[in-house]
């Protein structure tokens, strides 16, 4: 999956919890939300604080959803629920956790969440 359909899928797929992501559609996923937050950090501090916040609250509210979605199905595609997304709350071991299986290639084949 190439870079723009990972950002339409997530779109489309905007609040769908159900099913398996890729990991390229998942990291393309990553990529784009963190080169948008940089544009609109640069745009914060050098136009206005102001306007630039708001640009940037709305960005991260209109794609805090579509983000929880993707990461569930990418949990999904290495055969673990998405509820697992809740170990981002330990600190530190959590995130490592969470890096590993989203980095790990999907379950070959049919899985218990296809």
């Amino acid at each position: 999956m190439g870079f723009g359909d990972a950002i339409s899928t997530g779109f489309g797929k905007y609040a769908t919890f159900n099913g398996r992501a890729v990991r390229s559609e998942y990291w393309f996923w990553v990529l784009f939300t963190v080169i948008v937050l940089i544009i609109l950090n640069i745009i914060r501090f050098t136009v206005s604080a102001v306007g630039g916040s708001a640009l940037q609250l709305l960005f991260e509210l209109a794609t805090l959803l579509p983000s929880i979605a993707v990461a569930a199905r990418r949990l999904h595609d290495t055969d673990r629920s998405g509820w697992w997304q809740l170990l981002a709350f330990v600190p530190i071991v959590g995130f490592i956790i969470l890096l590993v299986w989203y980095c790990q290639p999907g379950t070959p084949g049919a899985n218990r969440f296809s």
